[in-house]
């Protein structure tokens, strides 16, 4: 593989290529095809990656702190990886695998993560404001003063999962499983609860002034 001709970013045409360990951190990689490549522990920190296709890559431990990583990573492996600092805003994550990573000081705003898989992750105080999160995992996850407003939460997995000062203004929670989710001083004002579990849920303090069905 020609890392110096990645690095001077004349070669974006990479689909299933194995650049598992390489340091590809600073670079300006927008627009590049990555679909299906291994990328196990590759080091993307401060990377541009806006408009790339990364579709099914392994990513896997891989090093996106503070990467620009508005691209399309659908059913991509992103188990471990550090996505702190980050700009995900409209990046699409739809059935991508995000157990174990690590998230924080991240914008998810608009993007669509509908089916991805957010099982246990720490994902306190995150930005998901009008973020496409149908069907998604969020069953233990950490949400603790998440910004969760006019999010798409329909059919949502979120039993056990920590919504403590959550903002969920206006969010679309039709469907979704909340069984033991803890809801305490939550705010759920306009929400749509139609279809909600929220059997042995905790929902002291909770704000829900006006709920739609």
């Amino acid at each position: 593989m020609n890392i110096e001709a990645i690095k001077a970013g004349t070669l974006k045409q990479l689909a299933g290529a194995d650049l598992e360990d390489e340091d590809l951190s600073g670079l300006d990689l927008s627009r590049i095809n990555l679909a299906g490549a291994i990328l196990v522990g590759t080091n993307f920190a401060a990377s541009k990656l806006e408009g790339g296709h990364l579709e099914g890559a392994n990513l896997m431990g891989a090093n996106l702190q503070g990467a620009d990583l508005r691209a399309s990573f659908m059913g991509a492996n992103l188990m471990q990886a550090d996505l702190t600092g980050a700009d995900l805003r409209g990046s699409n994550l739809r059935g991508a695998n995000l157990m174990g990573t690590r998230i924080s000081d991240v914008s998810f705003a608009g993007a669509f993560l509908s089916g991805a898989n957010l099982m246990s992750v720490n994902l306190e105080g995150v930005d998901f404001r009008g973020t496409d999160l149908r069907g998604v995992n969020l069953t233990g996850a950490n949400l603790k003063g998440a910004d969760l407003s006019r999010a798409d939460l329909q059919g949502a997995l979120l039993s056990e999962a920590n919504l403590e000062e959550a903002d969920l203004r206006g969010a679309n929670l039709a469907g979704a499983n909340l069984t033991g989710a803890n809801l305490l001083c939550a705010e759920l004002d306009g929400a749509n609860m139609n279809g909600v579990n929220l059997a042995k849920a905790c929902l002291l303090g909770t704000v829900a002034a006006k709920l739609t069905s």
